[in-house]
């Protein structure tokens, strides 16, 4: 593996944390320990999300840049007598990404147990029956405990968080980054990483680089954050679909990996700010960054809930093509996150508010 930098210890760090909707203490720490060098101070809202403020100008426009803390995951619901585990998907899970991959259980005392989604061997089942996909009700996970007894005995217990299990990899090309949750601690990564460029910069506005919680659930951190913040611009910062893989057609994904930030223009949870995209359109094109534009009739990010804040707050989400979201492991261009950095950077620069009333306004 190539040698560790600090940007990669801190997207290892970030991806490595075990955090579903409605658990995200574990990441909010390491992301609190990044970001904190660079914040003038750092609050919660009352659902765990972290806002880490940054003055340039005291009078100047409030600017929410909102990365989400959470990943995909499960929680155990019940454990049988004979000591295997039931669960709940929390947040989308296709079944055939799911079944034989290795998990981790978090007991109530923050102590691990390891896990397998189980699965019956091919050599029992009927011809008929390996051609379907197997439902998620029909799927449990496997502690190796030989009884209820057992699995309690070792902290378990229903409503414990259940996270995926992979190690971080640097690919043999090191622009590539294989991961589990870069859905969406890229999005973090990237709002700690353009607090720190703007550290000795002035910026004519006050940001907020945000780590909002319950996303992958309905939007729900950014709804709570936006609401302590109230913002005059929303900015989320997010994975988008790489559509650069075998059977993927432009139809269905436009983005990537390696041709820029995606600017998305529509997805179910927002059409995007005209304005806004305008700005930076312009602000790349003046920096020579790469970009790609995207669409997607499905998904949605934090701006979603924060467009609809308040009395309405211009915004956009701003995406890395990430391949394989959604399951065990992801992967990314390092790339990518570098210049959805610059471009963030460049463009929180340009908002003073004569800009954000030419944005909200026109």
């Amino acid at each position: 593996m190539p040698k560790m930098d600090e940007t990669l210890t801190m997207l290892k760090d970030l991806t490595d944390a075990k955090g579903i909707p409605g658990n995200e203490r574990e990441p909010r720490e390491v992301m609190k320990k990044y970001i904190e060098p660079f914040a003038d101070e750092i609050e919660q809202d009352g659902l765990g999300s972290l806002i880490a403020k940054k003055t340039g100008a005291a009078d100047g426009p409030r600017i929410m840049l909102a990365g989400h803390l959470d990943e995909v995951g499960f929680m155990v619901t019940k454990i049988d007598d004979k000591g295997f585990l039931s669960f709940q998907t929390v947040g989308g899970w296709w079944s055939q990404v799911m079944l034989a991959q290795r998990v981790t259980v978090v007991t109530r005392k923050g102590d691990t147990v390891t896990g397998v989604i189980g699965s019956k061997p091919p050599h029992i089942l009927s011809a008929e029956a390996r051609k379907k996909p197997v439902d998620i009700k029909d799927m449990f996970i496997d502690i190796g405990a030989s009884s209820k007894e057992e699995a309690l005995e070792w902290g378990v217990l229903p409503g414990d968080m259940v996270v995926p299990y992979f190690e971080f990899t640097v690919m043999n090309n090191d622009k590539y980054l294989l991961a589990k949750a870069w859905d969406n601690r890229i999005g973090c990564a990237i709002a700690i990483d353009v607090m720190k460029a703007l550290k000795k910069e002035n910026h004519p506005n006050i940001l907020f680089s945000v780590g909002a919680v319950q996303e992958e659930i309905g939007l729900r951190g950014a709804k709570t954050a936006a609401a302590k913040i109230q913002p005059d611009i929303g900015i989320a910062v997010d994975v988008g679909v790489a559509g650069d893989t075998p059977g993927v057609t432009s139809k269905e994904a436009m983005g990537k990996m390696g041709d820029g930030p995606q600017i998305f223009l529509f997805d179910a949870s927002m059409v995007s700010h005209k304005g806004l995209r305008d700005l930076f359109v312009d602000t790349a094109e003046e920096h020579g960054i790469p970009y790609q534009f995207e669409a997607l009739a499905g998904g949605g990010t934090d701006a979603g809930s924060i467009h609809v804040s308040n009395n309405g707050v211009p915004s956009i989400a701003i995406c890395v093509a990430t391949r394989y979201i959604h399951s065990h492991a992801a992967m990314l261009h390092r790339d990518d996150y570098e210049n959805a950095v610059k471009l963030i950077v460049e463009v929180i620069k340009k908002l003073d508010r004569d800009t954000v009333n030419e944005i909200t306004f026109n």
